[in-house]
């Protein structure tokens, strides 16, 4: 999916005039076309130094906070959706994230990139760990520090009583809502407290 496409379909899960918070933001272009294209209000979180500096370029609020410290400074449900976009896997803290996106957030969204796609299923039983567009580093460099799948996702939602929304796959710029497990590259998820 190209980055334009990903940005579009993520955004438009975001209702118009929400309030956000983007953790791990990145340089700020999701926030950016939520705000100009969405009317949405909120800040990014983010710790890299450049990509803090690329958000401010952009008009983006940022606040420069390390993820695996929490939320703390946030009220519960200061806002209509938290964002967790490709973050999780990099998380040591990622049950607790995920708690926490949904106590400050009436909404949190959450994407991944899916283990369980079946080119990735193909490379395990070769012996070897998938490299992909979406898992483009060896095991050995890797950014991520866990893998997950669409299932493991549903076990952690019940097991912290958060209730699935919504749930669809990503592939070649087209939403997958059946067998998404096994065809889809990414996973979104739509997630509320029960």
């Amino acid at each position: 999916m190209s980055q334009k496409k990903y940005i579009e379909t993520i955004g438009n899960l975001v209702p118009k005039k929400s309030r956000v918070l983007d953790l791990g933001c990145g340089d700020g272009l999701l926030l950016e076309y939520l705000i100009k294209e969405r009317e949405c209000s909120g800040y990014g979180i983010e710790l890299d130094d450049e990509n803090v500096l690329a958000c401010l370029k952009r008009g983006v609020n940022v606040l420069q906070l390390n993820l695996e410290e929490g939320l703390k400074l946030f009220e519960d449900k200061s806002f209509d959706v938290v964002l967790q976009i490709d973050t999780l896997q990099h998380l040591k803290n990622a049950e607790t994230m995920l708690t926490e996106t949904t106590r400050v957030g009436k909404v949190g969204l959450v994407t991944f990139p899916n283990f369980a796609h079946w080119p990735n299923r193909i490379s395990v039983l070769n012996g070897r760990m998938p490299v992909t567009k979406h898992l483009p580093y060896q095991w050995y460099n890797t950014p991520n520090i866990r893998v997950a799948t669409f299932d493991d996702f549903y076990q952690l939602a019940r097991k912290n009583k958060l209730r699935v929304l919504d749930a669809f796959g990503i592939q070649n710029d087209v939403k997958i809502k059946y067998l998404k497990n096994l065809r889809s590259s990414k996973a979104v998820f739509k997630v509320t407290n029960i």
